[in-house]
Order: structure tokens, then sequence, then C-alpha cells
């Protein structure tokens, strides 16, 4: 018998609460994703470069031999670090030794290294831990030998599992980062990670505070030394909370010449070095008080100083951006510029830019040693097991939520809701108005704080299916900063991917379980983008190309017995693991009509793919169940009835009735519809929550793997999208056939 699946009681569903009522579904889905996924994008803490940074794989660096070359034998360095839990998360953490390691997670001792560990330079050990909600504390315990000192800690997959570490103590509160110890020569118990850093003995690094030296010296001169004819920026936010009048009086002095500007507009210049006082009208609130000061030729200093007042009462000047970490500092900074280098005005009260200095690229800092402000990604965090949680996932770039994108994109163009619309390309403009300064971010520090995946592009998981809604998004809001980053992931994927000797697109991932292989998903994540690069930019090259995977693809993966596809191609034993996963075959089928509904009629590849078209479509009829879904392995009815393969194979078939490519339409009709019912019926409940989506996959050779260890996960990002994109095909295949009088065959609606 086929197994029948039951994600809920029939009066939870969709049909039962709406019907038919197509809008009114999509609506619901479409709303509840927003409602909540509210639009919170990234958090900016102080971070102090001469901590410790991370290296290519997101591992934190805490090489000690080279920060203490002469620690004596056998002292011991401790790091410390706090992690923020906004739900329970399970990670695996990844520790590489220098030398012996103990590591502590929330006080219970997870791992003790081995010798082994320890004097193989490439041995890696990983280990699982349960991140709990609230603050989670990481000690490391670190012993000096000649083999070395110190270790690479952080988690599996640092590009898509991020691991933010928090400052601990009291005093360093909201900071990012590690703090770790002086070598000593004795062992000492772990600290109160959330109490004061001054209770404890030991010489805590990196330095908060300047020296006593830098303390007599005014700000930019001890940010940036003594630079005469260069000149930086300085912004705050002038708070004026007197109601009474607008008239605020600004005074000071200043080393040298010096530019004033409230809200972008000029409001001072001092020619000379002296002080200075001007009268301006500013209004009630808070404005942007934006300071250029050059550094004199002649004066032995680089400074100035400023106050404002309302009828001599002084008013408060505070940071421009929410800051953690920065308790006290009223002032960014950004320089040092050459002469005739002058940035944009209008660029110099934001965040989302990296500066030109005549020398390189800048950002804004903080007056405290080596202190810069950064922006991370601190939303809906993945967990090994794929769980979603109520956290946010607004300002991620991956591929699920580009699934989600395209999703949200046309349903709002559908039910003529630009609200949808736009939240919808805002999510993709959060990511690439900050695309320039994560790779900025990437060189300072090692590895991105923000778009991560974007940034570390390795594989097509990282940039084709986002990319795709991306472009997609172009015709909404005409975002300038998405063609560069279109540029980035077109020459990656035409010049850069590996490639089989035929051109086919595969995966090498040397050293890692995918190692020499082919997916089914990779023809959604490179095809769809290329068919709107194509498009936006006229580079036909891109499309052909996307003709050409599918012709190749078919060669390796097509099982004609079933006229379906297997999920993977294993080069290492030279055969294909024979499972048709079932979202593996959605990807295809996808996939191959964004292709077809953008290839030329006389494009030489067309007749073979929508003779393609029609062999698939023909293989997946055949084997859609009694409820109108499809199981999680297609030809195994044992196998789980599985949500995002019902509604790829649904957009489908819709998609194929609209654009005439069916030889046979009423069957495809027939079978959209029962597809669609099924979802509404069995997989959408009434609140708008999506059942019955696996969770994200690697491969086997087994349908076990498939059916047993791949569960279905509520609200998946990997198929709340295609539950809207499915929804608005039947919707405009309906309409289609009622435009052309064809009468669509009967449902049953038993």
């Amino acid at each position: 018998m086929p197994s029948m699946t039951t994600y809920f009681s029939e009066p939870q569903s969709m049909y039962y609460r709406f019907g038919e009522d197509q809008d009114q579904v999509l609506k619901v889905l479409a709303e509840r994703y927003i409602g909540a996924n509210a639009q919170a994008d990234f958090v900016y803490r102080v971070f102090q470069k001469s901590g410790i940074l991370q290296n290519e794989k997101g591992l934190y660096d805490l090489n000690l031999g080279k920060r203490f070359p002469d620690a004596p034998k056998d002292h011991i360095s401790y790091a410390a670090a706090l992690v923020w839990g906004d739900e329970d998360r399970n990670l695996d953490v990844l520790v590489r030794c220098y030398g012996p390691v103990r590591f502590y997670f929330n006080e219970q001792m997870v791992y003790r290294s081995t010798v082994m560990d320890e004097i193989s330079p490439d041995a890696t050990v990983k280990l699982s831990i349960d991140i709990k909600p609230g603050w989670n504390t990481i000690w490391l315990e670190m012993k000096n030998t000649p083999a070395g000192f110190g270790c690479q800690f952080g988690s599996d997959e640092g590009k898509v599992r991020i691991l933010n570490v928090f400052a601990p103590f009291q005093e360093r509160q909201g900071q990012a980062g590690w703090v770790f110890s002086q070598p000593n020569p004795a062992a000492s118990k772990q600290p109160d990670l959330l109490g004061k850093e001054s209770d404890y003995s030991l010489n805590w690094l990196p330095e908060t505070g300047w020296s006593d030296e830098d303390k007599t010296k005014p700000a930019f001169e001890r940010i940036y030394g003594h630079l005469p004819g260069k000149h930086a920026y300085a912004w705050t936010h002038l708070n004026n909370n007197d109601s009474t009048g607008i008239q605020v009086r600004l005074s000071g002095q200043s080393s040298g010449s010096l530019s004033i500007w409230i809200s972008g507009k000029p409001v001072a210049q001092v020619k000379e070095a002296g002080s200075f006082e001007v009268d301006i009208p500013v209004p009630f609130g808070r404005s942007d008080l934006l300071v250029r000061s050059e550094c004199n030729t002649t004066a032995g200093s680089w400074h100035f100083n400023l106050n404002a007042t309302v009828s001599g009462k002084p008013l408060s000047l505070e940071l421009p951006q929410r800051v953690h970490g920065a308790n006290g500092e009223s002032w960014l900074y950004v320089g040092p510029f050459e002469s005739k280098v002058e940035p944009d005005l209008a660029d110099l009260t934001r965040t989302d830019r990296v500066y030109q200095t005549g020398q390189g690229q800048t950002y804004w800092r903080l007056d405290r040693p080596d202190a810069w402000i950064r922006p991370y990604y601190e939303n809906a965090m993945l967990s090994n097991k794929w769980t979603v949680g109520s956290v946010t996932n607004y300002g991620r770039w991956d591929y699920p939520l580009g699934v989600t994108v395209y999703g949200l994109l046309r349903t709002g163009r559908y039910l003529q809701r630009p609200d949808i619309t736009r939240y919808a390309a805002e999510h993709v403009q959060a990511c690439t108005q900050m695309y320039e300064y994560s790779l900025w971010d990437r060189e300072q520090y090692g590895f991105p704080a923000v778009n991560q995946q974007l940034v570390m592009l390795k594989m097509l998981d990282n940039c084709g299916s986002f990319g795709s809604a991306m472009l997609e998004a172009y015709s909404e809001c005409h975002e300038p900063t998405f063609l560069p980053i279109a540029e980035r992931i077109a020459d990656f994927m035409l010049s850069r991917l590996e490639r089989q000797e035929d051109g086919a697109f595969y995966r090498t991932c040397v050293g890692e379980y995918a190692e020499n292989t082919m997916w089914a998903d990779d023809l959604y994540m490179s095809t769809p983008f290329l068919v709107r690069y194509a498009r936006v930019t006229g580079n036909s090259t891109a499309l052909d190309e996307a003709a050409k995977q599918f012709s190749l693809y078919r060669k390796y993966l097509f099982m004609p017995e079933f006229k379906i596809m297997s999920h993977v191609y294993d080069f290492k034993y030279g055969q294909a693991t024979q499972i048709p996963w079932g979202r593996g075959n959605g990807w295809t089928l996808f996939s191959l009509t964004e292709v077809l509904e953008a290839l030329p009629v006389e494009h030489p590849e067309r007749p073979a793919l929508i003779d393609f078209f029609n062999e698939l479509c023909e293989g997946y009829a055949a084997l859609q169940g009694e409820s109108g879904l499809w199981h999680q392995v297609l030809n195994n009815p044992q196998t789980y009835e599985e949500a995002s393969c019902t509604a790829m194979f649904a957009y489908g078939f819709a998609r194929g009735v609209r654009f005439g490519w069916f030889k046979d339409p009423e069957v495809y009709v027939t079978a959209a519809e029962r597809a669609w019912k099924g979802l509404i019926c069995k997989a959408i409940d009434r609140q708008g929550n999506v059942h019955g989506v696996c969770s994200g996959s690697r491969y086997a050779f087994t349908a076990e793997y498939y059916d047993q260890d791949l569960r279905t996960v509520t609200n998946d990002n990997h198929g709340i999208g295609i539950m809207m994109l499915a929804g608005t095909e039947v919707a405009k295949m309906k309409e289609h056939l009622a435009e052309h009088r064809v009468s669509s065959p009967a449902v049953s609606h038993s």
C-alpha cells in the first residue's frame, strides 16, 4: 500500500477554510511569511582589529604562538567568548589544535585534545554543541609547547551556519569578538564571563583603552597619527531637545581648517587654526552633524572640539548609528583622505559605504585602540538540524530564501499588491547595498560578517538562486547595486565554475562528502540566473549555456525506465545514484520551464528541450499519488508524501499548459489542479503554515536516507516560496484556459 501522510487534521487545512479561493490562499501564505520575518537587517558592534580574526573558512584563528613568540614553555593562555541563543540551536564546531587545548561550553568540558590532535598539522575535530536561549559561554584553555600554542575554532560550514561571538565581561558588553589572556605560569579557573573583568587578575586582550601616552593626544591624532595635509571626517547626531528655540550656537577650537554641515547643509567654515562660534537654526530633534578637519602642516597636533548650546544650555551629541559596545562615545570617524580626494558628501552620513582614501579604502571607526564599527548578520541562524525558529530571516542571502523572494515577487504581482513586491525587493536590497562593504570586511578581518555566502563564493548554492531572485526584483526597484553583483555571479558560472570535460557543471568539493558529484539541484542553482542575466544584459551566451546544461544533465541523470531524474551522479563511482529524490526532480522541471520560456523559437536546442520537458512530465504524472501529492522518493510509494516537489510539479505542469508546450495538455491540467488541491488540503494549514517540506539534503544511494533521515520541517524556506509560485501558476493556467474557452477536465472534490 502507498504511504499516506497526514500533517494536520482536515479542519486545520487551507482548503477547509477558503475552498477554491486561490487569491485568499496566496494572500495568507505571503502575509504569514512577511509577518513572521520583520524587516530588521544588521546589528552594528564595536570590533577591534587587533583581536582574533577569522580565516577564509570562518574559523577564529587563535594562533598564540604568533601573538606571544617569547612565551615560556608550559605557560597557559585563555580565550573567552559569549554566544547568544535566540532559541535552541544545535551546531557542529571544529577545533584544529596548534598545541594542547581544553574547550568548555557553558562550563562543561566538551573536549580535551589528544596528542595526535596536537601534533598532526591537518587534524580537525568536529564537536556538537547545544546552544541554549540566552547567553552561552565558551572557554578555551591553551598550553604552550614546542609543537605550538593555541587553536583554530569555529563552526562547520561557517558561511552557512554562522557563529558570531561576543566579548565577555561587563566592561566590554556589546562588543564583538574574543578576549584572550597573556600567558600565565599557573592554571586559572573560569571567571564569571558576565561579571566584571576588573574582578580577575588575568590581563585580558585586546586592550580597550588608550595608553597613557595616547590619552594626551587629541582624537584624530591618536586614531590616525599626525598627517599634515591630510583630512578626515567626524560624524555625530546633534540632539536639539529644546522646544523653546531653534537657534543653536556651535563653538569650539580647531588646529586647522574645519568645515561643518548639519543635515547635509554647510553651516560653518573655519579657514585657520583657532576658535570659532556660529549661531545657526536647527530643528527640534536629531540632525546629522558632520565635520571635516584638516591636519595643519604647521600646527603641532591635529584636533578640534565642538560644543552645541541653546540659550547657554548644552545639547547632547550622540552616535548617529546604534553601535553596541560603544558606550560613552558620541563621534564616528573616517579617514585619512589624501588632499585631493573628497568623498561624496551624501555618502558620508550612512554606514553602507566604504570610502576611497587615495591609498585604498576605509570605513567608520571609534576613538578607541584599533576599534571599528562592524555590521553583523544576527537574525535566524541555521542549525545542524535544519529547524526553523521564530527569528526573522530578513537580510540573509542564501538559496532557499532566493526561492522565497521569487515567490513573494510573483505573488505580489499576481495579487496587485505592491507592498508584497516591495518587501521582497527590500530584502534583496538589504544584502546588495552592503555588498561593497562586505568585500572590504572580508579583506580587513579574513571572513565577512554579512553576506557570507555571496562573498565566499565557492559553489552554485551560494549565488544562483538568490542571484536569480535579485534579477527578478530588478524590474521592481532598478537598484544599481544589483548589476555589479550579477556580473560577478555570471563570471563565476561562465568562466570559473568547475566543469566536466563535456562542459557539464559539477562539484569538485575536494575532501568533502560531495567530492566529484553532479546534482540535479544545480540546474536550479544556475539556469534561472543565466536566463535572467541574459534578459537583463542581452548576453545570449548565458542563455545558450543554460540550454546546454539541460542536455548534459539529461545524459548523466535521466532514468529512461521511469522518465525521471536521479538525484546525483557520483563520478567517484562512475554512476548515478538511481534515487529520484522528489525535490531534485522538482528543481529540474521548475528550471526547465524558466529556460523554455526564454528560449527563442528558432534556438537550436529548443526542440530537444521541449521533448525532454514532455518526457519528464509524462514520468512525473505517472507517479502522482492518490492525494495529488508526490512521494519523497518518486518511484517509492512507501516513502512519505512531500510538499515542495508537489508544488514544483504543479508549477511546471501549469506553465506547460499556459505556454503550449504539451502534446496532450488535458492530462496536465488535471494533474496540476489535483496537486494544488492536495497541497491546500494536506500541506498548507489555514494560518498559512507550510508543512511536509523535506529539509535540506545531502545524497545517498539508498531511498531510506531520503525517507528516514530527511524529515519534514514546518515553514522550511525550501517550501514557502514554491507554494506561492505553484499557486500563482495554477491560477494563471485557469485564467488562460478560461480566456481560450477551453474547459478544464472536472476534478473530483470527494
